[in-house]
């Protein structure tokens, strides 16, 4: 590890934190679930948090052109993505993003597709806009699952309004590539759907993997997409609550033209600042967690295979959620549950995350090697 390499907290000061990770459960139970890490904070970000909470500049966000500003240099800079500042949006979050786009370009029934296995909380925004959940399930090959284009077609063909991707991939840390996501593009434009990516992990792509945002595959993604990310993800900023919205082609910005103006006024002041921040000066912290990141993956997979070794670990190209298949812990009907219970240990369940897949669970390694140990061991106790 490099000397300025970013590592995590000890368990003490984690246990001092305010957050879900650290409040949702029992003091012994050690937090393996939510997507959030286990660093601290960029120390740009904290003078920024700080700076403002000294002047008392804690009022209603107002003009902020440093965010569209900041992502247009990140965007170019990290992916060669060319984007239009003035068709940058903010938003409370991503998931308020993905709310008020179907709030205001669906209707009650309109069906949206997902891939499943997916983000939970792709299945509430739906529900709560009561929109109808089409699933095209992600097909499963071992340790490698892909796009099943043929039945996004079949979907598409069948009137579906909206795709809700997510790319990359929670829980399987799956980068799309640009001939997959051309592809989705071409469906979208044949089909008239609009394709709204979440690409909150984008910035958490691994070394030596490319990421290419849905809005840089061409015209005919441009004409179909709309991109919603944040800072949040990357950086360890959710509690801020700010995002933006994205799009690229004139039609397209006319179409989200329609979004309430409140979607502005809602967001974070220190949310927003934090965000413009971490797009303008983050990248030396963002790679030095990808550098933690990275070697935690192999260090949990190298765990999983000498302490639980039927356990199948998806190979991750992202992020810092591990998708496992722990059918051979023979744990019953909810692996989950059994491994919270008896392991005392949180870990998502994977049918929080679709149906047909009770047999696996999400697991966070945004954290020390420490906590990696002693989560698998205690996994692997009960076994």
């Amino acid at each position: 590890m490099s000397d300025s390499q970013v590592i995590a907290a000890n368990i003490q000061e984690l246990r001092q934190r305010h957050s879900s990770k650290w409040r949702r459960f029992a003091p012994d139970v050690l937090p393996m679930h939510v997507a959030e890490m286990d660093f601290q904070i960029a120390e740009g970000i904290r003078d920024v948090i700080v700076d403002f909470t000294n002047r008392s500049d804690l009022g209603y966000l107002g003009p902020v052109p440093e965010v569209a500003e900041s992502f247009v240099a990140f965007a170019a800079k990290r992916w060669g993505w060319a984007v239009d500042a003035k068709q940058v949006k903010l938003a409370t979050d991503v998931g308020v993003a993905a709310v008020e786009v179907f709030r205001a370009l669906g209707k009650p029934g309109d069906q949206v597709v997902v891939n499943t296995p997916v983000y939970s909380a792709f299945f509430g925004w739906i529900a709560e806009t009561k929109l109808s959940q089409v699933d095209v399930p992600l097909i499963e090959s071992g340790t490698d699952w892909s796009l099943d284009l043929d039945g996004l077609e079949k979907a598409f063909a069948a009137g579906a309004k909206f795709y809700l991707l997510c790319h990359p991939h929670n829980p399987l840390g799956k980068v799309y590539s640009r001939a997959e996501l051309t592809a989705i593009a071409a469906l979208a434009v044949k089909y008239d759907v609009i394709v709204i990516s979440d690409e909150i992990h984008g910035p958490l792509t691994y070394a030596g993997v490319d990421f290419t945002p849905y809005l840089a595959c061409g015209a005919d993604a441009e004409a179909t997409g709309i991109v919603i990310t944040s800072a949040s993800k990357s950086w360890n900023l959710a509690g801020l609550k700010a995002a933006i919205l994205v799009t690229q082609s004139a039609a397209m910005a006319t179409k989200v033209s329609v979004l309430p103006p409140d979607m502005h006024w809602r967001t974070s002041i220190l949310g927003a600042f934090a965000m413009a921040e971490a797009f303008t000066n983050g990248e030396q912290w963002l790679d030095s967690a990808l550098e933690t990141i990275q070697g935690n993956f192999e260090f949990m997979k190298s765990e999983v295979a000498a302490k639980l070794p039927g356990v199948t670990v998806v190979e991750a190209h992202n992020s810092y959620l591990a998708w496992w298949d722990v059918t051979s812990l023979n744990l019953g009907t909810e692996p989950a549950k059994r491994i919270h219970d008896d392991a005392r240990v949180a870990v998502v369940p994977g049918a929080d995350l679709g149906a047909g897949y009770e047999h696996f669970v999400r697991f966070n390694y945004a954290t020390s090697r420490e906590n990696i140990s002693e989560a698998i061991s205690r996994i692997a106790a009960i076994a």
